[in-house]
C-alpha cells in the first residue's frame, strides 16, 4: 500500500485559494498515482494507492490503523525547520505504533 497525503495546512491559511490548491493537488495526485502504479506493474508488485487530504501525521496514522499495517516507510524531510519542530518521520517513530523506516 502506498499512501499520499495532500496537506491542507496551506488551504487553512489562505481559504480564498482552496479551489486552485485542490486542483493542483488533484493533478499532482493523479501524476503520482500513475508513476507509482506503473512502477509497481513493472516490478510485478500488487499495490493499493490511497490518496487523502489532511494532516499527514494524522492521516498516515488513521490509514495505518484502518489497514492494520505491519510497518510504515516514509521519506526523510529535507527541510531545516524540521530539526526544530520535528519531522513527520520523527513523530511516527515517537508514536511507537509501528516499526518506521526512514529513507533518504
Amino acid at each position: 500500500m502506498a499512501v499520499y497525503v495532500a496537506s491542507t495546512a496551506l488551504t487553512a491559511m489562505a481559504p480564498q485559494f482552496t479551489g486552485v490548491m485542490h486542483d493542483a493537488q488533484d493533478q499532482l495526485t493523479a501524476s503520482l498515482r500513475a508513476e507509482v502504479e506503473t512502477g509497481a506493474d513493472q516490478l510485478g508488485i500488487e499495490l493499493n494507492f490511497v490518496a487523502v487530504r489532511g494532516d499527514p501525521y494524522g492521516e498516515i496514522c488513521r490509514v495505518a490503523e484502518l489497514e492494520r499495517v505491519d510497518a510504515v516507510i516514509v521519506g526523510a524531510s529535507a527541510q531545516a525547520g524540521h530539526r526544530l519542530v520535528g519531522s513527520l518521520a520523527i513523530r511516527l517513530v515517537r508514536a511507537g505504533r509501528w516499526p518506521v523506516t526512514v529513507v533518504p
